[in-house]
């Protein structure tokens, strides 16, 4: 019983989305911090930078791996506004992870990090699941 769940559709897109979204989450979270630290751009500057990045990388990667044989594939121009809406709506919640850990309670710049990678995530990957590739 517990084989079959392990094994089931759902379980493993979430293990390819997040090994895939891992990669992505890392590139991303690097290209926020170095933007920061070594280009001294604002921080929200330096997340908007990953996040454009990232949406690109992202798309294609989930979309062939993650999602590979999930929902409907006859709506590519549906599938990319909903993809870009899911992606716009992790970057608002990682946007605000920046502004209130670092900006608004004077955090390191690392901070952000955390939410960034253990909560965005998981909320994308059940909104593309079930919207964008659904």
């Amino acid at each position: 019983m517990l084989f079959k769940r392990l094994n089931s559709p759902a379980t493993l897109q979430l293990i390819r989305y997040a090994i895939i979204g891992a990669l992505i989450t890392a590139l991303g979270q690097a290209i926020y911090y170095y933007g920061v630290e070594w280009g001294r751009l604002d921080p929200n500057v330096s997340i908007a930078v990953a996040f454009v990045i990232g949406v690109a990388i992202g798309y294609f990667a989930h979309g062939w791996i993650s999602f590979a044989g999930h929902g409907a594939r006859d709506d590519h121009a549906g599938m990319s506004l909903r993809f870009i809406a899911v992606n716009l709506f992790g970057f608002a919640l990682n946007s605000f992870f920046v502004w209130l850990l670092v900006k608004a309670l004077g955090g390191p710049t690392w901070w952000p990090i955390v939410p960034n990678v253990l909560v965005t995530p998981f909320a994308t990957f059940l909104m593309h699941r079930h919207w964008t590739f659904g």
